[in-house]
């Protein structure tokens, strides 16, 4: 279904060419004045408005608070000459997306920007889709994603979570290995029982033992009762091994002859138990390369790896950055009690022109921290920059390295703000300097530099 755009402009020949412009993607409804537009707006529920500033009897941006009034997550942009750019830019630190000045010059850009717009729209409605289908089905972990790697490997989740079979999840640190896991169980025959999951890199050898094989009064010191271990609670359910090739070759072996059995034994005891579990493995490591270099059992190796689930890295979810933040911003200001957000164009830029190493764990911590500290309002490029610490982080440079590892689309943003932050120390703040080393006109130059929180007035 084709995304539904309001254009408010009294002058025909720029409402003609947002038309002509979108009527392949999108249907676009056409008002001259804030009569017909809020006649218009009354009757379609619409994924963008753009707004003129200068309407007959009206102000754009008092029609669009009015419009904000009735749905506070409106994408809306404001259509705006030169002369009025810094109501344009007050506009955007209210939580409007983002502002275009008259005439259009560069209408790539101008396509670029809606299509932005209304891929922040998707993903608010994506969001609100979310929280009415865990209402619905509770306990379903949020998987945030529409790029082609995460349709993909969750197309192969839907495939095998009501299989009862073993399932290897393979990926990087801070992919999200352990919320695959919890939405496999969800949509498994065993959801109703137990699931239970375990770091096996995060204990130690003894203190493992005794959490999955549970053991007896008096098998140690300490043991001052009988305690069941997880191969037991587990029964009926599903068991997560998160970096199981931390396991030591003992506990490897033991873990084998439990597979291949369906039994084991309380530490300090003889007496077989018998459990039935569905077991589901993550690594961040290849296991293969780990059993050609003797630290991993090639038997267990095969006895786990019957379905290989690759979890996609952030730089290879095309799309999804956008998504993921959008989704975290909302996730936080309810657990905190915030009103942050939206994110500007600027904050948007810098989160997508990241290759994010740490994943979606990276991410998430960052949009925590943004909101924690900010009081409230929008959220611009600048309030992505770590307080301290190394200075990696959103507002990083895009180092030549780490170029082969972006997409194309990645790599020109980090490069466009890269140049327009040396251009202005060049001409020494001087806008008209800088246009004139750059050859980009101006008007268009602000624009650009604005969207990069490198200006903000006129």
């Amino acid at each position: 279904m084709m995304p539904k755009i309001l254009v408010v402009d009294d002058d025909r020949y720029t409402r003609t060419l947002i038309s002509q412009m979108l009527r392949s993607s999108a249907q676009v409804f056409l008002a001259p004045d804030g009569a017909v537009a809020r006649q218009l707006f009354a009757e379609h529920d619409f994924n963008l408005v753009l707004m003129d500033q200068r309407l007959p009897n009206h102000q754009g941006l008092d029609l669009l608070r009015e419009f904000r009034t009735q749905r506070p997550r409106m994408v809306a942009i404001l259509m705006t000459g030169f002369a009025d750019v810094r109501d344009a830019v007050a506009a955007v630190r209210e939580g409007l997306f983002d502002y275009l000045t008259k005439p259009f010059e560069d209408l790539e850009a101008l396509e670029a920007v809606i299509g932005k717009a209304l891929e922040i729209d998707a993903a608010y409605r994506e969001i609100n889709s979310l929280r009415t289908r865990l209402a619905v089905t509770s306990g379903a972990p949020v998987v945030v994603g529409q790029s082609a790697t995460m349709t993909r490997m969750l197309g192969q989740i839907q495939q095998v979570a009501g299989l009862d079979t073993t399932v290897l999840l393979e990926g990087e640190s801070g992919t999200g290995k352990d919320v695959i896991a919890k939405l496999i169980h969800a949509h498994s025959p065993r959801s109703g029982k137990a699931f239970l999951e375990v770091n096996c890199g995060g204990l130690p050898e003894s203190l493992l033992e005794s959490l999955l094989f549970g053991y007896e009064k008096g098998a140690f010191t300490g043991a001052a009762q009988a305690s069941a271990g997880y191969f037991e609670k587990a029964h009926g359910g599903n068991l997560f091994l998160d970096e199981i090739a931390d396991m030591s070759p003992k506990l490897q072996s033991s873990l084998l002859r439990v597979l291949q059995d369906h039994s084991f034994c309380r530490i300090g005891s003889t007496q077989p138990r018998t459990t039935d579990f569905r077991l589901i493995c993550a690594t961040n490591r290849a296991l293969a390369g780990e059993v050609k270099a003797g630290r991993f059992r090639e038997d267990l190796f095969y006895r786990i790896n019957v379905v290989a689930v690759h979890l996609p890295p952030v730089r290879e979810r095309e799309g999804d950055v956008f998504r993921l933040a959008v989704h975290f911003l909302d996730f936080y200001n309810t657990k905190f009690g915030k009103q942050c957000g939206p994110f500007t164009p600027a904050a948007l830029a810098a989160l997508e022109a990241q290759p994010w190493p740490g994943n979606v764990r990276e991410l998430q911590h960052c949009i925590e921290r943004v909101v924690a500290m900010q009081p409230g309002g929008v959220i611009d490029a600048v309030h992505l920059r770590p307080s301290g610490g190394s200075g990696q982080g959103a507002d990083s440079m895009t180092t030549t390295a780490a170029l082969p590892k972006l997409v194309y689309r990645q790599a020109r943003a980090g490069f466009e703000r890269d140049y327009l932050r040396d251009l202005l120390a060049a001409a020494a703040g001087n806008m008209s300097e800088a246009a004139r080393l750059s050859g980009i006109p101006r008007q268009n130059l602000y624009v650009r530099m604005k969207r990069w929180g490198f200006v903000t007035e006129m």
